[in-house]
């Protein structure tokens, strides 16, 4: 039974994730990894959306404000054992309907150019990839999408 629930940076299920996350993005990022996660505070995320497979956490995401009409997909991570059901793309309809809802008309993310899961991931899912913003301008590593999303 597959469960979706929206929280914040606070819930410990999500927080063990992240860790997840960070783990394997330090093997797949690289000497490039400190550079990224130096934006992925948690504290400043806090609209959070975990999924649960028999109430086991196996997968999140994150929305965060990047501007007035736009949030910042972050955190997206799916467990090695939950992959390849579809998981990766509910939280993702999830977080855009969530956004939705707050009234943003566009959602904004970045990925790395080694991450080629996360790359096939939004390309599936509408995402276009547009020209590096922020603190990614200029980063040859990183690949940054948009999608714009209607109620």
């Amino acid at each position: 039974m597959i469960t979706l629930v929206r929280t914040n940076s606070t819930n410990k299920d999500f927080i063990k994730l992240v860790k997840d996350l960070d783990s394997f993005l330090a093997v797949t990022d690289g000497e490039d990894h400190a550079f990224y996660n130096q934006f992925n505070q948690l504290d400043t995320i806090k609209h959070v959306l975990v999924i649960y497979s028999n109430k086991i956490p196996v997968a999140c995401g994150a929305i965060k404000q990047f501007d007035t009409t736009t949030v910042e997909i972050k955190r997206m991570f799916t467990s090695q054992q939950a992959r390849g059901k579809g998981l990766a793309s509910k939280v993702l309809l999830e977080l855009e309907k969530w956004a939705s809802e707050l009234n943003y008309k566009r959602c904004v993310l970045e990925t790395g150019i080694r991450q080629i899961e996360a790359i096939g991931l939004y390309k599936k899912n509408m995402y276009v990839i547009i020209e590096n913003y922020g603190q990614y301008a200029g980063i040859e590593e990183s690949l940054c999408f948009e999608k714009i999303i209607i109620k």
